[in-house]
């Protein structure tokens, strides 16, 4: 579960958001992260998003408990087609860096010291990297269960396979980041 997701008294769960603009709102920052990744290209990832979210409106009659996976399901069709459309494969966690701001990330904490910074840039580095080396369906049910914190149906609406495919594609993708991460920290 996203860390300050309101939960449902009752079920423990995460509180459907109280409109579509709020959820949209709240799933903005992940979801270009998750489509700049993808794309490895700003532009790209911001219409990507843009596209996702204007689709998503199409469907704001439908329960609140459907947007999540309907919005990502929506997202993840658009770059798959972008990614078509420029002739290359599912590239994901790979952000685009801006030579002109020095390659500093914009999301990442700031209020480090140069040495946590130095720590957590590297962490990234690596991590970024590992996830490179995944096949693209265990990238996405990583991304999509550990990462967006989904449960197992909801990610396998998203990625279009049975829940037992997705449970298979993010044991093989933790085994295998278990295996190349080892030794860092």
């Amino acid at each position: 579960m996203l860390v300050g997701t309101p939960l449902d008294p009752q079920t423990e769960a995460p509180a459907p958001p109280a409109s579509l603009d709020a959820f949209l709102a709240g799933v903005g920052a992940r979801a270009f992260r998750f489509a700049e990744a993808g794309l490895r290209h700003r532009e790209d990832a911001l219409d990507a998003v843009q596209d996702a979210m204007v689709k998503l409106l199409g469907y704001r009659e439908r329960p609140a408990e459907e947007w999540t996976p309907l919005f990502w399901s929506i997202l993840r069709s658009r770059i798959i087609d972008l990614q078509r459309r420029r002739g290359f494969r599912l590239k994901f966690w790979a952000p685009a860096v801006d030579p002109e701001d020095g390659g500093n990330i914009d999301w990442a904490d700031s209020a480090a010291g140069p040495a946590e910074a130095q720590e957590q840039r590297q962490a990234y580095t690596r991590m970024v990297q590992a996830l490179r080396g995944l096949p693209a369906r265990q990238r996405e049910a990583f991304t999509l269960r550990v990462l967006e914190d989904m449960d197992v149906a909801t990610t396998a609406r998203v990625m279009g396979c049975s829940e037992g495919s997705v449970k298979t594609h993010l044991s093989r993708a933790r085994e295998a980041l278990q295996k190349q991460l080892e030794d860092f920290r």
